[in-house]
């Protein structure tokens, strides 16, 4: 059936595999998210780490794209890209983003806001020497998010940067790539629910410190 054939609006999925309450959350968000995160992975969620990433251009305009989570500690959550892509240049000029984790098998959400700060260049380090030799050329060669003219482009620069290191038995990580945290400051825990009466609790960082949790109505 075509698009303009289609009744978009009556499509419709009832929410009506769990709850979540009060006595349930843990005492911060970074908790919470690890409980949540071990169940999408018992449920074989399919990429539970993907997430989605917003940002800010100087102008104002935001833009959003998938990337995964790859680390996760009180420093916040961690991901990894060209320093010089778009999200990088606009993480640059704004250091604020969010993120949403979006698990349909389990049907929650879990949105995240806060301030962008770039990962230890050691940490950078460790993950880019635990990438495969093929991911590690990528990430060398490629000039994320810069307009190339085809295909062509990225293959010759493979090609050159695979000739440059074939007698090397490991790559350095290259400059313009790394890792960022996405430091919180702001995180809500979403449980669809019967007649989209969902379930939603908002962690945010007190005027004091210390995280403060209140339901939202959804």
């Amino acid at each position: 059936m075509a698009l303009n054939e289609t009744n978009i609006g009556a499509l419709r999925t009832e929410y009506d595999m769990g709850r979540l309450s009060e006595e349930e959350l843990a005492e911060n968000p970074i908790e919470q998210f690890r409980k949540w995160f071990d169940d999408a992975l018992g449920k074989k969620v399919m990429e539970p780490n993907a997430m989605t990433l917003s940002t800010v251009s100087p102008s104002g305009r935001p833009s959003s794209r998938v990337v995964l989570l790859k680390d996760l500690s009180e420093s916040g959550f961690g991901f990894f890209t060209n320093y010089d892509s778009r999200k990088g240049r606009e993480l640059e000029g704004n250091p604020q983003a969010a993120v949403l984790f979006f698990w349909p098998e389990l049907q929650r959400q879990v949105r995240v806001i806060g301030r962008i700060e770039k990962m230890e260049a050691e940490r950078s380090d460790r993950y880019f020497a635990s990438r495969p030799r093929g991911s590690q050329l990528g990430a060398i060669a490629s000039p994320q998010s810069r307009s190339i003219a085809d295909r062509s482009v990225l293959e010759e620069a493979l090609a050159a940067v695979r000739k440059q290191y074939e007698n090397s038995s490991s790559l350095p990580r290259p400059a313009h790539w790394g890792g960022y945290w996405l430091v919180p400051d702001e995180v809500e825990f979403w449980q669809g629910r019967h007649s989209r009466l969902h379930d939603r609790f908002s962690y945010k960082v007190g005027a004091e410190g210390g995280w403060r949790v209140v339901r939202l109505a959804p």
